[in-house]
């Protein structure tokens, strides 16, 4: 996979509506009113995202204080994320994006592999995309959520 979306800074990002572990979530509720880390992830239960999502969740507090909510997305089922959210203390949404419709809106599919590569977008509160990083390979994890707070202050 190569660090390529269809999307450009600036672009109003695509709107979608998932299930996910705290009900039904609709990306543009959140306009006007709050930022939005999206956070794609291939694969709940693998390593390197049981590592990714558990630093996010921990990261919570510094997110609220920026008026911004973290949601995760991959092609798992909302019962698949609940279990690992329980396991792993994840407490941000993850969102069930199981046909990957909204991973391919983003430009993040791995349609081959049938899952979502590793992706951080960050939408402001205008609903405007003003940040995006996907990762070389689904196994890399090199932006943490640091820099995504970072970015964040910058708005």
């Amino acid at each position: 996979m190569t660090a390529f979306t269809a999307l450009s800074t600036g672009d109003i990002a695509p709107d979608f509506t998932l299930p996910s572990t705290d009900g039904e979530v609709t990306l543009s509720s959140f306009r006007g009113h709050k930022n939005v880390v999206l956070v794609f992830y291939p694969l709940d239960f693998s390593p390197v995202c049981s590592m990714q999502l558990p630093e996010y969740s921990g990261q919570n507090d510094a997110f609220a204080d920026l008026d911004t909510v973290v949601l995760g997305i991959n092609r798992d089922s909302v019962h698949a994320h609940r279990a690992w959210a329980a396991e792993y203390g994840i407490e941000v949404p993850l969102l069930a994006d199981m046909k990957l419709d909204v991973a391919k809106q983003y430009g993040v599919a791995i349609e081959d592999r049938a899952i979502s590569g590793r992706a951080v977008f960050v939408v402001d509160k205008a609903g405007k995309l003003r940040y995006q990083h996907v990762e070389a390979q689904a196994g890399d994890y090199t932006v943490r959520p640091a820099d995504i707070l970072q970015v964040i202050q910058g708005l």
